[in-house]
């Protein structure tokens, strides 16, 4: 089975091929000849997965998966949720995000978070949800040199080491996008893959 995973993160796509199993064959963006901004501009992640799947399936005709992934962090009302990509404003990176998210938390006790993933597949017409959610807390600085994002500030509940320090298959069974495209593989299970 081809599927195109909507997005232009590498890490991304690096990591969702290997969750995959090998009878999935994961086309990006640029091996569909899609150079095109998908500008995220919903409210929900949910609506951002919708409709960047959408987005390929009426313009290019494949079955698609598109996913959004926002941190939620409990004092500050669920920010930077939607927003996370771009919570420190632009330019965008990774680092400012971080740099911004600690600046926020410096005298709060209460860091705890979550990640969490939605994923919108467009499967021979239909459109199918998955949702993956990873609860946590907030580091007060930087631990590991892996992962992407928020990995090196996030710490999963139960562990004693950021997403960054954690080796990726391991992080890939614990981790919001890993429980979403766990969801979304036994789906596709019984579409006989």
């Amino acid at each position: 089975m081809k599927l195109v995973f909507a997005t232009n993160n590498l890490n991304k796509l690096k990591e969702v091929q290997e969750m995959l199993p090998n009878s999935i064959e994961i086309l990006s963006l640029e091996d569909i000849h899609c150079f095109d901004e998908i500008d995220e501009t919903e409210t929900s992640l949910e609506g951002n997965a919708r409709l960047k799947a959408s987005y390929i399936t009426e313009k290019f005709g494949y079955n698609c998966f598109a996913d959004d992934t926002g941190l939620e962090v409990t004092v500050l009302d669920g920010k930077p949720g939607v927003y996370s990509a771009r919570f420190a404003g632009e330019p965008s990176s990774s680092e400012n995000n971080m740099q911004k998210l600690l600046h926020e938390l410096k005298e709060e006790e209460n860091r705890k978070a979550q990640f969490r993933t939605a994923i919108c597949l467009n499967l021979d017409g239909k459109q199918f949800l998955f949702e993956g959610v990873c609860k946590g807390e907030i580091l007060t600085k930087k631990q590991g040199i892996e992962g992407f994002g928020y990995d090196p500030i996030f710490q999963p509940k139960g562990y004693d080491q950021s997403f960054a320090a954690m080796q990726r298959n391991e992080k890939n069974k614990i981790s919001h996008r890993g429980l979403a495209i766990e969801k979304l593989v036994t789906f596709l299970s019984g579409y006989n893959i």
